[in-house]
């Protein structure tokens, strides 16, 4: 299954979120992800505790079988434990790593707009 959708999601995107739904209509297939819980490098030094999302993107990507495809996605927040400082994943940071392509780069720079 993962081979699969591997195949359809933009590539690297498995790394960092998770497929939590699906679902399709005759025009459109909808697929839902979210933010895995793994803390940004950035912030590894800190005790951090997974808090909650911030609301879902949609975010079109290329049609399958002549389908509109729509990801929603949900970014995840975590807490400094202590400080209540809220933080999130730094996509500018994460697309100059070696674990994303330049077409996932692209996807979440989507997701900041």
């Amino acid at each position: 299954m993962n081979l699969l959708l591997e195949a359809l999601l933009p590539e690297g995107i498995l790394y960092y979120f998770e497929l939590t739904d699906a679902s399709q209509t005759e025009a459109e297939i909808s697929i839902y992800l979210e933010e895995k819980n793994i803390a940004p490098a950035e912030h590894q030094h800190k005790k951090l505790h997974a808090k909650d999302f911030l609301p879902p993107v949609a975010v079109q990507d290329f049609p399958i079988r002549r389908k509109k495809v729509t990801l929603f996605v949900k970014r995840r927040r975590w807490e400094v434990v202590g400080t209540n400082e809220i933080v999130t994943r730094d996509w500018e940071i994460v697309k100059k790593g070696t674990r994303m392509t330049m077409e996932f780069a692209a996807f979440l720079k989507g997701l900041l707009r």
